[in-house]
């Protein structure tokens, strides 16, 4: 699907942008077409794109977020883009979509972040925040991360944010057979944690 036909079904551009949350250095917000070139330099670079044997094409970057936007009005949510509050730069994607396990389908928290920014919390900021919108404002039960095994970064985010390995699994995934850790959260165990360094609650 060409851009130019792509924007005539379903194109964000001219229209308000939603912003859905704040952190302290972060802002999230829905993405539009004005965001292509910015996924663009994330998931068609190599080096960022390694866990997933490679970049992605100029078709795949655009049925990417073509995916992003549908999600968006079919579900309420999806990934947003991660815009630094301090230059308003876009630094990468994070947010809630549907994934599917070999067993059920999940909430998944994923994230892709440019790696000129890497290494600085955004990642495990951008996902706490994530985390809190899906229990919180959404009522959600428990929310997954779907990492592969050799990520060993991705493994440390989703650690950070709270969650522990539930189960492995197979993803096929450009011809390759690519093993996944299933990482969970539950709501319940979320809402301990507050209570447990809350001063009132003790």
């Amino acid at each position: 699907m060409s851009e130019k036909s792509f924007k005539g079904k379903i194109s964000a551009k001219g229209m308000n942008i939603k912003e859905i949350l704040k952190t302290g250095r972060l802002i999230l917000r829905e993405m539009s077409l004005d965001d292509l070139h910015e996924t663009r330099k994330i998931v068609c670079d190599e080096q960022t794109m390694w866990a997933w044997n490679g970049a992605w094409s100029e078709e795949e970057n655009l049925a990417g977020l073509e995916k992003q936007l549908r999600g968006y009005t079919e579900d309420g949510f999806g990934r947003w883009a991660v815009i630094l509050k301090e230059t308003g730069a876009f630094i990468g994607m994070c947010g809630l979509q549907w994934c599917e396990t070999d067993k059920e389908k999940v909430l998944e928290i994923g994230y892709l972040f440019n790696r000129d920014y890497w290494h600085n919390g955004y990642a495990t900021e951008a996902v706490i925040a994530c985390k809190h919108y899906a229990f919180d404002h959404l009522g959600f039960d428990e929310v997954f991360s779907l990492v592969r095994d050799i990520n060993i970064p991705s493994m440390n985010v989703a650690i950070r944010n709270g969650m522990v390995i539930r189960g492995r699994f197979i993803k096929r995934y450009k011809g390759e057979d690519m093993p996944h850790i299933v990482f969970c959260i539950k709501r319940m165990d979320w809402l301990s944690e507050f209570a447990a360094s809350d001063p009132v609650a003790q």
